[in-house]
């Protein structure tokens, strides 16, 4: 089974935003943040379940669309998944992030 790694970029994307939905709704926000963070318990079984990232095109970065959103994570290997970072979908990820693990 695949190890999930949630770097310290992904996690404050996640509380970024729960902070930022809770200015209207805390419930949505908690609903919204923990349909996110599980979401990538498909990857322990199923590494390639996503998409490549198309501004990146390689194979060892991917994403899960879930609603408004994009889990990028990268295939460290075949045992360890990162997840990079939680993205709006209305926005362009710039191939120059840095991305922290």
């Amino acid at each position: 089974m695949v190890k999930i790694i949630w770097t310290d970029t992904a996690i404050q994307d996640l509380n970024d935003i729960g902070e930022y939905i809770a200015k209207n709704s805390i419930k949505y926000a908690e609903i919204t943040v923990n349909e996110l963070f599980e979401s990538v318990d498909i990857l322990e079984s199923h590494p390639h379940a996503g998409m490549v990232v198309p501004e990146f095109d390689n194979k060892l970065i991917r994403q899960l669309v879930r609603g408004n959103y994009r889990i990028v994570y990268s295939i460290v290997h075949e045992n360890r998944i990162d997840i990079l970072t939680i993205h709006n979908c209305a926005r362009l990820i710039s191939n120059t992030k840095p991305f922290k693990k």
